[in-house]
Formats: C-alpha cells, sequence, structure tokens
C-alpha cells in the first residue's frame, strides 16, 4: 500500500501536514502554516523534492 498525505488542523489553530507510509506509520511531518492551502501546498512541494532524492550520509560536528 503507498503512502498518504493527510493535512489536518493542530492544537494551536494551524495547519500541518503529516506524511504516512503504507503501514499508517507517521514518517515525516511538515511545519506550521496559517491556511489549508498552505499545508497542501507544502506536502505537494515535498512530494516534488523527493522525487529522485538520493539518500546521502553527512557528519555533523
Amino acid at each position: 500500500m503507498a503512502g498518504k498525505f493527510e493535512v489536518y488542523e493542530d492544537n494551536a489553530g494551524k495547519f500541518r501536514f503529516r506524511l504516512k507510509a503504507g503501514n499508517g506509520e507517521v514518517v515525516a511531518t511538515g511545519q506550521a502554516y496559517s491556511s489549508r492551502k498552505g499545508a497542501h501546498d507544502g506536502a505537494a512541494a515535498v512530494q516534488r523534492a523527493a522525487e529522485g532524492a538520493k539518500v546521502l550520509d553527512v557528519e555533523e560536528k
């Protein structure tokens, strides 16, 4: 089963998105947006950015 983005209103009245894997586990969450459309646009931006994205190991100091 494919993953899905869910857009929801948080307790502060802001809108967020979360990406759920096919098994229902939340694998990513978005920032708070002032509008539902903003959250939808944010989720769409993540979809576009993730297509073909590489996974890189980085060292942070």
